[in-house]
């Protein structure tokens, strides 16, 4: 069985060992980070934890061999004062020429910041020896954290943020970066990628505040603008599915796309439902994810799930309760994509 489950430093080597299939800015591939990482979680699932900066990491366990073998991350707030979310908007500027009866559509990218941020969702990595498994665990991976959201919708602002990675250079540095960021920071990717994980300070004091011309850029980094990668399609597919869309905003480093969403527009956060464990599922049951914090800590796994008609019964196995802790009777919620 799988099980998502919030992280503890215990997992810290094995959650390490998962960060380094991909190395991203919200789950980097540093020890020290990843320590730091699950600190924080583990003071945000707290119910007492400053609500703006809750960082929350889950991880998707094989029971069978207490292997930690994915992750997914919710950031409450991503764009305080302190630390705002910085990006480039895509905007179109037209222009007409009355002499040459010429009509132009420039696109072009203005920076820009949040200091209000939305809440963000991240971090998702599946080892890939447990990709493409009957059990579906990258969409169980990608839509826990919205039943999680769900279940504590206070702690969570009204519109969610996910920013997807582009097609990136064979060498895993942007196209973008090299022909824009760099030009004005004298940075490497990897330089840029690592400083930013603590301090973006230096994108609002050196990248430029006017308009910036696609059309001035090479190809190769214009064409990647808001594109999504070949190893990133499946999660943009899931993201449309319950309810994101392209935002016309791009991440400064490798233009990647940001996808938006108002929180209680997303068919998970708003078809959730709040229930109590009953005896086994119909067989007609639906694919589904199911949720308890009887325990005192948030678990969740997937399966074929049913409520049952005229109650508040989620019906689910014996197999399914254990695992969640749970006896018939007790709270937990399910929500079907």
């Amino acid at each position: 069985m799988y099980i998502i489950r919030q992280a503890f430093q215990d997992d810290t080597d094995q959650i390490l060992a998962v960060a380094q299939h991909l190395d991203t800015m919200n789950l980097p591939a540093h020890r020290d980070k990843i320590v730091e990482i699950v600190r924080r979680s583990e003071q945000s699932f707290s119910a007492d934890a400053v609500p703006q900066e809750r960082e929350l990491l889950l991880v998707l366990e094989d029971t069978a061999s207490k292997r930690v073998v994915g992750t997914s991350m919710i950031h409450a707030q991503h764009g305080t004062r302190r630390a705002p979310h910085v990006f480039f908007r895509v905007v179109k500027e037209e222009r007409y020429s009355i002499t040459l009866d010429k009509y132009v559509v420039h696109q072009c990218l203005r920076i820009g910041y949040n200091y209000d941020g939305a809440t963000e969702i991240g971090g998702l990595i599946l080892l890939p020896e447990y990709r493409g498994r009957p059990e579906s665990l990258g969409k169980l991976l990608s839509y826990v954290r919205f039943l999680f959201i769900a279940m504590h919708r206070t702690w969570f602002r009204d519109t969610v943020i996910s920013e997807l990675l582009p097609p990136l250079e064979s060498d895993g540095t942007s196209a973008l970066w090299n022909a824009l960021g760099k030009q004005f920071t004298d940075l490497t990717y990897q330089e840029a990628d690592l400083l930013s994980k603590d301090n973006k300070e230096f994108i609002q004091a050196l990248f430029p505040h006017e308009l910036i011309y696609t059309s001035m850029l090479p190809d190769r980094a214009r064409n990647i603008i808001g594109k999504v990668g070949e190893e990133q399609k499946g999660v943009e597919r899931m993201l449309r599915k319950i309810g994101f869309t392209y935002g016309k905003q791009i991440d400064p480093f490798d233009g990647g796309p940001h996808f938006t969403a108002h929180t209680d527009a997303i068919s998970l956060v708003g078809n959730a439902i709040r229930g109590r464990a009953a005896e086994a599922p119909a067989t007609d049951a639906k694919w589904g994810m199911v949720a308890s914090e009887h325990t005192g800590q948030f678990r969740a796994t997937c399966g074929h799930f049913s409520v049952a008609p005229g109650t508040d019964g989620i019906r689910m196995n014996e197999a399914t309760r254990a695992a969640l802790g749970l006896d018939v009777g007790e709270e937990a919620w399910w929500v079907a994509p």
